[in-house]
């Protein structure tokens, strides 16, 4: 699976970690950065992330920042982008599942790095369901980008 990775300066760390352990899956990772620990802002990595996935660069992308509280909301102003920030197993590939997350956020200060290797397996081993109530759903979220994007 070709998967999109980014971080601010905060998950620099887990972002290499996990970037490391995806290719060793065989995975094909698109890193956007950060580049190091010198500090960042997390919307413009939001964006990177945001941007390969729907220019279809990647299937899907994961985002690091140090809650993953700023990372998700940014990822999530932008339109056909469903961002989950999962801090257990559950909400990973469950957010895939019933709500057509493709992109994972994550808080590098949150968790640490055997459970962010766990949310990353649950999510990219998920799939969408397609059941109708999930579709309605998924539907109603798309028309909400559509009707505030236009009144913008």
């Amino acid at each position: 699976m070709r998967i999109v990775i980014g971080a601010d300066h905060a998950g620099f760390q887990l972002k290499q970690f996990l970037g490391e352990y995806l290719r060793a899956l065989g995975h094909d990772v698109i890193d956007v950065g950060a580049t190091s620990e010198v500090a960042v802002d997390y919307p413009d990595y939001a964006e990177a992330v945001g941007r390969r996935l729907l220019d279809g660069q990647a299937e899907r992308g994961v985002l690091i920042c140090g809650s993953g509280v700023g990372a998700s909301v940014s990822a999530n102003k932008i339109p056909g982008i469903r961002a989950g920030l999962c801090h257990d197993s559950y909400s990973a590939h469950q957010g895939v599942e019933h709500d057509d997350t493709n992109m994972l956020v994550l808080g590098a200060r949150v968790i640490g790095v055997e459970l962010a290797r766990e949310l990353v397996d649950r999510f990219l081993a998920a799939r969408f369901t397609g059941e109708e109530r999930h579709r309605r759903r998924v539907e109603k979220i798309k028309a909400l980008e559509r009707r505030y994007s236009k009144s913008t």
